[in-house]
């Protein structure tokens, strides 16, 4: 029997919080059978639901999340789904050519997948905009690296828009920024709202139960049937009992004893100011709504968002690395005011402009960058490790594996490919040491980027 603990999510994550309140399902209380069990309430848990529903409408399907749906790591990421390739682990996002235009296609599966989820369940707009995103570079070196992003897409044949410092104070209201690299095929999301809007949507009128406030304590083989290995899933109040188990659980695959000691979870931060008021807005100039990712991979992505939640700005930089999968309050003070620096670099002119939520989301990569996925016991199949793409990348792998588990050929994301394991890491104190000093190294080189 595997015993699990699950790990804190630090600080409230500002896009729950800004969100009119929602009817949370019931804890699992009681001890329940089903056909499949999906253990994660995420893009990969949620999307796999969907998926199996759309394969087997009478299958009798139950998913288990730790916390509310939008308030763990898919309710705290930066909401920009990606369609074209996002390595982290680069200077510059890139990859090998054919590795990417490979990633591009289930990037653009996995949000035509979100797309018709939107529709099908009569989502808010602001739940999903397909509206694009721009790298924005403030220095030299970050403008260096969009030009070379440019003649990579030139290659794949993929369009863009240079934007030029009028350019994007025209877009941001601000002229912090002197070069900007358009592509036309992200979607932005509102993150929490849309993964509340998938859980709400994919309970109608199908055979899913979803429960929430659900963690996971222990997994255990509780023995065959049928000539099935069944496994029963504990929780502190029930327990649900299924032959076919998907872990859409990320980094915390390790802890119910697979992938061990070939994953990182890194933690990526984000603050997000109070309401503007009219008067600021108006001083602030630009449009309404944009989104910016740093050309420097460390540095920093910025959001202007004007939906229920009021007219806000998000920031997001700082990177650690936490095996221990949680962030100190201390950290999270730093990290606060990092943010507030970034802002106050970007924005002078609201200057009485203050954070009102900080939080920290886990995310999870491997050496080679690949998902953590496939059959890793009889009946249990892993949907993780998205390598800093979860939106997209969460969303495909959750599809892929809801097919492999129901032995579905026609796939909604043709052109994935099965990939070598994550590679293994190096013991833990020297991993610690070595990412974490990176990182501190990469975040002072970004310079004004940050």
């Amino acid at each position: 029997m595997v015993q699990i603990k699950l790990p804190q999510n630090p600080g409230d994550t500002g896009w729950k919080e800004i969100l009119p309140k929602r009817k949370v399902n019931p804890k699992l209380s009681d001890n329940i059978n089903s056909d499949y069990l999906i253990i994660g309430g995420g893009f990969a848990g949620l999307s796999a639901a969907r998926r199996l529903n759309q394969i087997n409408k009478d299958a009798k399907i139950a998913l288990l999340e730790a916390c509310e749906i939008g308030e763990g790591p898919a309710g705290r990421n930066s909401g920009f789904m990606i369609d074209l390739p996002h390595n982290l682990a680069s200077d510059d996002y890139l990859g090998r050519l054919e590795k990417d235009r490979e990633q591009t296609l289930i990037n653009r599966s996995a949000i035509e997948f979100a797309k018709d989820a939107s529709q099908e369940y009569e989502m808010p707009s602001e739940a999903i905009q397909l509206v694009g995103k721009t790298n924005a570079a403030a220095s030299e070196k970050g403008m260096k690296f969009n030009t070379e992003y440019a003649k990579h897409l030139d290659k794949t044949s993929e369009s863009y828009k240079m934007l030029d410092a009028e350019e994007m104070k025209d877009l941001t209201g601000i002229d912090y920024y002197i070069n900007g690299l358009w592509t036309p095929g992200t979607a932005m999301l509102q993150p929490a709202l849309y993964i509340q809007s998938l859980a709400d949507g994919v309970t109608k009128n199908s055979n899913l139960s979803i429960y929430e406030k659900s963690p996971v304590i222990s997994l255990e083989e509780e023995g065959r049937h049928d000539g099935q290995k069944v496994w029963k899933a504990k929780t502190n109040l029930g327990s649900i009992s299924s032959p076919k188990i998907i872990l859409a659980v990320n980094g915390i695959v390790e802890r119910f004893g697979y992938f061990q000691n070939r994953l990182m979870t890194i933690f990526t931060y984000s603050s997000l100011t109070r309401e503007l008021t009219s008067d600021e807005s108006n001083m602030l100039g630009g449009s309404n709504e944009w989104g910016l990712t740093s050309a420097d991979a460390m540095g920093s992505s910025v959001r202007r968002i004007s939906g229920m939640g009021g007219n806000r700005i998000l920031v997001r930089n700082r990177w650690s690395y936490n095996p221990s999968m949680e962030a100190s309050d201390s950290f999270m003070n730093s990290v606060a005011n990092s943010h507030n620096e970034s802002f106050k670099a970007r924005f002078p002119m609201l200057k009485k402009v203050s954070m009102e939520y900080s939080w920290g989301g886990r995310l999870c990569l491997s050496l080679n960058n690949v998902f953590a996925q496939g059959e890793v016991d009889e009946g249990i199949y892993s949907a993780c490790c998205q390598n800093g793409l979860g939106t997209a990348k969460g969303t495909a792998i959750g599809i892929v594996t809801a097919e492999k588990i129901t032995g579905t050929i026609n796939s909604l994301v043709p052109d994935f490919v099965d990939e070598e394991a994550p590679k293994k890491l190096m013991p833990k104190p020297f991993m610690w040491l070595g990412v974490n000093g990176y990182m501190r190294w990469k975040e002072l080189m970004s310079g004004k980027e940050k």
